[in-house]
């Protein structure tokens, strides 16, 4: 009977658990049917920066549907198989469409399309003004696209989904969802001294091109609102303008800087860029062809009495986040960090602010600084913030063709931080408290002028910014040419901030926290760090060597014509052969520690680089060992206390 007992058991545990992989099995597909019933779009992000969960704003937008909006994908399938990459980034395009139809809870309706050559679905594309791109010789058009109706038959369309804004996909998305929900938009004035609207005298002096168009971000703010052109003597703002943008102020007359006083008195918003020196300007010839000699603006007469000061006279340099830019012929190195441009990042960026806390990067150039007057009772919230890592400088410096090399050579951080741009919210005193000032001689004052105020109704909101070239084009915006039609890439988010700031003003917070989502790619903050710091003290002992060196060939060369303290003389003396010899070898060491400075400038970085090479091959495999070697001692001592 022993003998038979073996088998049995072994055939009982073997049913056991044939029976238990079978229940484990069918509990798996239970879950499985159970979550994807009651939780068909639950899911856990892990990246840092929640790149694939939908913000705030976008669900703010969706859920607030009072209307259904149908939006039609047209997609050929042939571009992905021609393109794998168009292949992978359309399924994340119509996974994030099919998340917008089940946040929306069925108001978002969704159409897929495959426009095949020559067919209705194609002719429906072209249409809605979908772009076809040939995808070989054969010149057969593909189509990646969207198009999205209302029940008013408005329309907004995404022409082509472009890789390269693939990190602005929600945001493109959203955007036509909103504009199609909202057809009454928010009315936004502007009054610029540049041609942000576009300059017809450079579009023909450079015989078109990209030259001269109308500003990246005002066609970023038209897409949002409704934007009005203020002129620069007006002595009055509409009633309806909700926010005013004041863009590089010069030489406004009183009675325009009245409008604007009492547009902010009787609760109007107010946004300001004044710059110390404006790039932009600087760059494009006057009237008479060349540039003019005053880039600086102010807005001075309404600031201070509100308790806000934005000098001009200055500039913010920052070595963090500096651009690279090219070197003076003669310089040593092709390439060197100019600290007048640079980008804010991290913590340059308010995260308590909703305009500035999803930006990933803001580039100024040239920037002043901003601060509250002594005793101002105006409450200020910083939003664009220097590092550490940067100093004040006097205009003059970056004016009439700066060298970058040389002002890095002089650049000494203090440790203080700067206000480049901040919000501004508190009751004011009119900056005319005798009344609006007389007209300019000539002009008749406005019949429509309102009463006059003399504070304002209730907490005035402005933002100054002390930099009109955080709008300029080339310093947040890529613009390329794509089979004909121009599209902008931004590698900043200048326009997302100027867009968030009108948004804010206009109290439609909805978009806000979905402007920027984040980049998948991390750049190398600690090693960029340690290659800035070591290019700066390049450049200072760069520069002290390569006095030396001038001033000892110099010399060398006065003793070697026998002109050595104005003394004209045919033979050289034995001091004089003493000091040249001296020269020369004077002039040998400093080229080898001119060379060993050139050497020391990549050291730290390539030890950096040495030391993150092992961490990353060493660390995980040193990691996984210490948890099998605590394990194992944790069990020893588990089956010690278990026999004891």
């Amino acid at each position: 009977m022993s003998g038979m007992a073996t088998p049995r058991a072994g055939s009982r545990r073997l049913w056991s658990s044939a029976l238990g992989v079978l229940a484990a099995a069918v509990l798996a597909v239970g879950v499985n049917m159970l979550v994807d019933r009651l939780a068909p779009r639950a899911r856990i992000d892990l990246t840092q920066q929640r790149l694939y969960t939908l913000s705030a704003g976008t669900v703010s937008v969706l859920q607030g549907l009072q209307d259904p909006v149908t939006l039609r994908l047209f997609y050929s399938r042939r571009l992905g198989s021609a393109v794998p990459a168009y292949g992978s980034y359309a399924e994340r395009v119509r996974a994030m469409l099919e998340e917008y139809v089940a946040v929306s809870g069925g108001k978002v309706r969704l159409e897929i399309f495959d426009p095949e050559p020559f067919s209705e679905t194609e002719d429906r594309a072209l249409a809605y003004g979908l772009q076809g791109v040939p995808v070989d010789q054969s010149g057969e058009q593909i189509y990646f696209g969207l198009a999205g109706v209302n029940l008013l038959d408005d329309e907004r369309t995404i022409p082509f989904f472009q890789p390269e804004r693939e990190r602005f996909l929600e945001f493109d998305l959203t955007r036509l969802v909103y504009e199609l929900s909202n057809p009454r938009r928010p009315v936004v004035g502007v009054m610029s001294s540049l041609p942000v609207n576009g300059d017809p005298r450079m579009m023909m002096m450079m015989r078109g091109g990209l030259a001269g168009q109308p500003y990246a971000f005002m066609q970023t703010l038209r897409q949002f609102f409704t934007v009005q052109d203020v002129a620069l003597d007006a002595q009055r703002i509409a009633d309806d303008v909700q926010v005013l943008m004041v863009i590089h102020p010069q030489g406004l007359p009183d009675t325009t800087l009245y409008a604007i006083d009492q547009f902010v008195m009787r609760g109007g918003k107010l946004i300001v860029f004044t710059d110390p020196h404006s790039e932009g300007q600087a760059s494009r010839p006057g009237p008479g062809g060349q540039p003019p000699r005053d880039t600086s603006s102010n807005l001075d007469r309404l600031l201070n009495p509100w308790g806000i000061v934005a000098p001009h006279d200055g500039v913010v340099l920052d070595l963090r986040g500096a651009w690279r830019v090219r070197a003076n012929p003669n310089d040593r190195v092709q390439a060197v960090d100019y600290v007048a441009w640079f980008n804010l990042q991290g913590d340059s960026l308010s995260q308590s602010e909703v305009a500035t806390a999803q930006l990933n990067q803001v580039t100024v150039a040239s920037a002043g600084w901003v601060q509250r007057s002594e005793n101002a009772t105006i409450e200020m919230e910083p939003l664009l913030t220097s590092s550490d890592r940067s100093m004040r400088a006097s205009v003059e410096r970056v004016q009439n063709n700066p060298d970058p090399a040389r002002i890095l050579a002089d650049f000494r951080p203090d440790g203080l931080r700067r206000t480049i741009g901040a919000r501004f919210r508190g009751a004011v005193p009119s900056a005319f408290p005798d009344g609006p000032p007389a007209p300019p001689e000539g002009i008749e004052r406005a019949a429509d002028l309102p009463a006059h105020r003399a504070r304002s109704e209730g907490p005035a909101n402005l933002v100054v910014i002390n930099d009109a070239d955080i709008l300029e084009d080339r310093f947040w915006v890529r613009v390329q040419d794509f089979f004909g039609q121009q599209v902008a890439t931004p590698f900043s988010d200048n326009g997302a901030l100027v867009a968030n700031l009108v948004d804010a003003f206009a109290g439609g917070d909805a978009l806000i926290s979905l402007r920027s989502r984040g980049e998948s790619l991390r750049p190398f903050t600690v090693v960029e760090d340690i290659r800035r710091d070591a290019d700066a003290r390049f450049r200072q002992t760069e520069r002290e060597l390569t006095e030396r060196l001038q001033a000892t060939e110099r010399r060398l060369r006065e003793l070697r014509q026998g002109q050595a303290g104005g003394q004209s003389s045919a033979v050289i003396t034995a001091e004089q052969r003493a000091e040249i010899d001296a020269a020369r070898a004077q002039i040998l060491q400093t080229r080898q520690q001119l060379r060993a400075v050139q050497l020391e400038l990549r050291r730290d970085i390539e030890g950096m680089e040495t030391w993150l090479r092992v961490l990353n091959i060493a660390a995980v495999p040193l990691l996984l060992t210490l948890f099998a070697i605590g394990l194992g001692v944790a069990r020893r001592r588990k089956r010690a206390a278990a026999r004891a």
